[in-house]
């Protein structure tokens, strides 16, 4: 407040002192014009040689002389000096136009007095005009104007801060009560909301946009605690198991089964290992980039490798015609097939299908991993993404993305949680999950993993309708071994 009312101030006295200039300026302008107009008029007598005397003039504030080149009065008006000059001889300019002041007691007017010179008269007889008249009016005009402002500024300023300070006052009013409600919200955790004014203004939408944020950073520190709490809890599963082992084994001595205890033991350290592995994997998926497009990868080695690792049967292979590349990184895209190969191997009945082709189908469906809903191929926009969005593969169509199926022959998943089994630490059947080892975290990973490659990955049901099938679509790219 008190900066602004300073630059009021300031701006109010500059202003005044423009506006006083400009009125002097401008009172003197209109004084001297007249007097111009009056002595052009008695120049105009003298020229024909028809002054009078005295000579006529308006107005009692106003002095006329005429006077020759020896300096003496000519002509007078009937209030102005016949012998002595209103302007001293040297101050003047032969056959120039001039504007001077002079005091006033020399023309016997009050105040300063403006004089203005007009030569006059023929080359043989030259004369000067000599027109005066008085500054007293227009200085009392510019005083009375002056004297205004000096009492009128003030109090326009004193209006001015107490109106500005109402208005800073209610302006700032929502604002302290954002600052409450912050701080009520700080002193019990978090919990609540911030009072949205009323007003649809800035403060109304920083209101708005601030509970946003509350509600985000409520939701996420849930989402904390619960990922906190099931790591904790899948975390002491093999750790209690673990001590069980050996308290048993203590409690037996010499009758225990140490090759049993030893297995038994083993795999519950790599169980607790895997669990540990992708909770580290998952954090640094959390701080990292959302999409990292590199490569390039070929599908069909890269499938043939992770095949290998499982018996043939249940694993059953379709191998590419062509080879098929995309982006993103080698040990990335091998985790995400592993992953989903685990789960299908898990889950299967006789038969898990792996296979990988060059095209995408029409209006496929997806689970949101932050890559765009297009998926019909050579139709619509297509995302650009890696060195580019429309792909050349082996088979010579143009397509925007390689597509990897994982099948089983298992009980599938309802309609209903396909979205939800990518959350972490989800299982739709916890003790078998248990018992296999998993703890919901492997489609997580997948799905982390597949945004950032920018790609999509669904659930759906198997082409026969008996299992699950799942749906990889992964950007692809130009054969680098074809020129």
């Amino acid at each position: 407040m008190l900066i602004g009312v300073a630059g009021v101030s300031v701006g109010l006295a500059v202003g005044g002192l423009v506006l006083l200039g400009a009125l002097n300026w401008a009172l003197q302008r209109a004084v001297d014009t007249e007097a111009f107009r009056t002595a052009d008029a008695v120049a105009l007598l003298a020229a024909e040689d028809a002054l009078p005397d005295p000579l006529p003039v308006a107005g009692g504030q106003v002095r006329v002389q005429v006077v020759d080149g020896q300096g003496r009065v000519r002509a007078a008006s009937i209030d102005a000096d016949r012998l002595v000059p209103m302007v001293r001889p040297e101050r003047l300019d032969p056959g120039v136009r001039q504007r001077l002041t002079v005091p006033g007691q020399r023309v016997g007017l009050a105040g300063p007095v403006r004089v203005v010179v007009v030569p006059a008269g023929t080359p043989a007889d030259p004369l000067t005009v000599l027109v005066a008249r008085s500054m007293a009016d227009a200085r009392h005009s510019a005083d009375l104007v002056r004297t205004i402002l000096l009492i009128s500024f003030p109090l326009l300023v004193a209006v001015l801060a107490a109106v500005a300070w109402r208005v800073v006052g209610a302006t700032l009013r929502p604002v302290e009560a954002l600052r409450r409600g912050a701080e009520e919200i700080t002193g019990r955790d978090g919990g609540g909301r911030l009072p949205v004014p009323a007003s649809h203004d800035e403060i109304h939408r920083l209101a708005v946009t601030l509970n946003g944020m509350l509600a985000r950073l409520r939701s996420a520190r849930d989402r904390q605690r619960a990922f906190v709490a099931d790591a904790a809890h899948e975390l002491r599963s093999p750790l209690t198991n673990i001590r069980t082992e050996l308290e048993v084994a203590q409690r037996l001595a010499d009758r225990t089964d140490w090759p049993t205890v030893t297995a038994n033991l083993l795999a519950d350290t790599e169980r607790l290992s895997r669990l540990v592995d992708d909770l580290l994997l998952l954090a640094r998926l959390d701080d990292a980039p959302p999409v990292r497009a590199t490569g390039p990868v070929e599908l069909g080695a890269l499938l043939e490798s992770v095949a290998a690792r499982y018996p043939s049967p249940p694993m059953r292979l379709v191998t590419p015609a062509t080879p098929l590349w995309t982006v993103g990184d080698p040990d990335e895209v091998r985790r995400v097939l592993t992953n989903l190969v685990d789960n299908a191997v898990r889950h299967a009945r006789t038969e898990v299908t792996l296979s990988a082709a060059a095209t995408a189908p029409e209006g496929a469906g997806r689970h949101d991993a932050g890559a765009p809903a297009t998926r019909a191929v050579g139709r619509g926009p297509v995302p650009a993404i890696g060195t580019g969005a429309a792909r050349r593969t082996g088979t010579g169509g143009t397509v925007a993305y390689h597509l990897v199926t994982v099948t089983d022959d298992g009980p599938g998943i309802p309609a209903a949680d396909r979205d939800r089994v990518f959350d972490r630490f989800t299982r739709l059947d916890d003790a078998r999950a248990r018992d296999a080892g998993g703890a919901g975290l492997g489609l997580a990973i997948v799905r982390e993993l597949v945004r950032r490659a920018g790609g999509t990955v669904e659930l759906t049901d198997a082409e026969d309708g008996a299992g699950l099938q799942v749906r990889l679509l992964l950007p692809a790219l130009p054969d680098p071994e074809r020129p």
